[in-house]
């Protein structure tokens, strides 16, 4: 590029005009040339040293040079501020540049954000384009709150456009193939959206540690924009497993996870049986065959090769059943290969305490709809219900503090598994995984303090049976 001038030649106001806009016009020149900048950042240069432009653009990157930002900053700031203030008239083209430039090196300038909103709702931005810039923000300053607002305020704007069309569409009357097509493509659209913002969550998650404002919006993303859909909240659920185990300390990581789960329950207990059948494994999935649907006779044993358990008559209980396993699971995995993350000890206390809320609400809920007369053995304060999750989970794999790992075959020997209704489970190929109980967490406990050295991984060990005994082995 040609020249935008050395600072030491700026001196006269006149000068640094001219400097600063050579400057945006460099900025927005580069956008044109290359639409997929996906990063932005400073280059450390205190000073011009050659006569060329401060704008550098290499591959998908967009450098500034750090010299000019004292000159760029301040010009583009008052210059939209007298705008504001109607002491100065810019034309709508010049605003949307001033904007960006002034946003990608402040973000946090509310102004600026105003000001492209009515920009937008005039129809000279289009709502991808202002998304646009600010994830390209937030690669530069990924905890920038005015950034996330206005992202949540530019998906509202989004969701409104999509809920108008198909209000207008249903008022016309019946659908034709034409509208068919239209809406197929708005729910992609929708979609495309959705999968992009998780993208930019990601992303600033990992460039700043415990990014409070990032997880919050990928939690108010979801709650708008997939709001009852369990397949996208199972997909994340599975897709985070990764990340925290990356992220050992982010608390926001583990408390969006238990966002998920949360909802993931919320959704399945609520649910018809097929919608929780279709989230479910194949070999969770209760049979369909009417010749399976038995009934509990009086000893509470289940009647013949018909009878299915009861709890998995009930819409999604294997499900989440399996979700709560596979956290606990993933909770031993992470405590014991991580020794003396405080983060891992908590998310375990949170999930504990959610199925065991769960299995009271639950089970309060089946007897008030079976007139008392029949309940869900399900009370994780019960001795004996470790003894039959260690009974129902014999030949599916071994045992390490109380956590379970598939690793041999499953047995069918009606020996071994003297309760009938794993007995027929496993008749059927169906086996439940084993909820988790207070005598397995204290089992746990013991086995971290028996086998780990490290202070701080016995601190949180001892914390957390003392809070197992205060507050869960209080409750009934």
């Amino acid at each position: 590029m040609t020249s935008s001038g050395a600072p030491k030649m700026a001196e006269s106001g006149e000068e640094v005009d001219v400097l600063v806009q050579r400057v945006v016009k460099d900025i927005t020149n580069a956008f044109k040339r290359n639409p997929n900048i996906d990063e932005i950042g400073l280059i450390p240069c205190p000073e011009a040293r050659y006569n060329r432009s401060p704008i550098v653009l290499v591959e998908n990157k967009l450098g500034v040079e750090s010299w000019c930002v004292k000159f760029l900053l301040p010009y583009v700031h008052n210059k939209l501020l007298l705008y504001r203030q109607r002491k100065h008239w810019l034309e709508r083209e010049a605003l949307v540049d001033i904007t960006c430039t002034l946003l990608l090196l402040n973000p946090d300038f509310t102004t600026a954000w105003n000001v492209r909103k009515e920009l937008l709702q005039c129809g000279v931005l289009n709502p991808e384009k202002d998304l646009y810039l600010g994830k390209l923000a937030l690669t530069k300053f990924p905890k920038s709150p005015e950034t996330w607002i206005h992202r949540r305020w530019v998906l509202q704007q989004i969701l409104r456009q999509c809920s108008a069309l198909g209000r207008s569409r249903k008022q016309q009357g019946e659908a034709g193939q034409g509208d068919a097509e239209r809406s197929q493509q708005l729910s992609d659209h929708l979609a495309r959206t959705l999968h992009q913002e998780m993208k930019v969550c990601s992303d600033a998650a990992c460039r700043y540690p415990s990014n409070y404002n990032a997880w919050s919006h990928r939690i108010w993303v979801l709650q708008h924009m997939a709001k009852g859909n369990v397949k996208v909240f199972h997909d994340e659920l599975s897709s985070m497993r990764l990340w925290v185990s990356m992220h050992v300390s982010d608390h926001s990581g583990f408390h969006y996870r238990q966002f998920l789960l949360k909802e993931l329950i919320t959704e399945l207990s609520q649910a018809p049986a097929s919608t929780t059948i279709s989230t479910s494994s194949p070999q969770h999935r209760p049979s369909n065959n009417p010749h399976h649907q038995g009934h509990l006779q009086a000893n509470g044993e289940m009647s013949g090769a018909e009878g299915v358990c009861e709890e998995e008559r009930q819409p999604g209980f294997t499900v989440v059943l399996q979700l709560f396993h596979d956290e606990m699971e993933l909770c031993t995995d992470l405590i014991q290969s991580f020794p003396g993350h405080e983060t891992l000890w908590c998310h375990r206390r949170h999930v504990f305490y959610l199925w065991h809320h769960w299995r009271r609400e639950h089970q309060h809920h089946h007897c008030t709809s079976n007139g008392g007369t029949e309940s869900v053995n399900l009370n994780s304060t019960d001795p004996g219900l470790a003894k039959a999750s260690e009974r129902g989970c014999e030949g599916r794999g071994d045992s390490v503090n109380g956590q379970l790992h598939a690793t041999d075959a499953m047995e069918v020997d009606a020996v071994s598994l003297p309760d009938p209704r794993d007995t027929k489970r496993l008749k059927r190929g169906i086996l439940s995984p084993c909820p988790p109980a207070l005598p397995s967490e204290h089992s746990f406990v013991s086995g971290v303090l028996d086998s780990c050295n490290s202070p701080e991984q016995r601190r949180f060990a001892r914390a957390y049976k003392k809070w197992l005994d205060t507050v869960i082995g209080q409750q009934p």
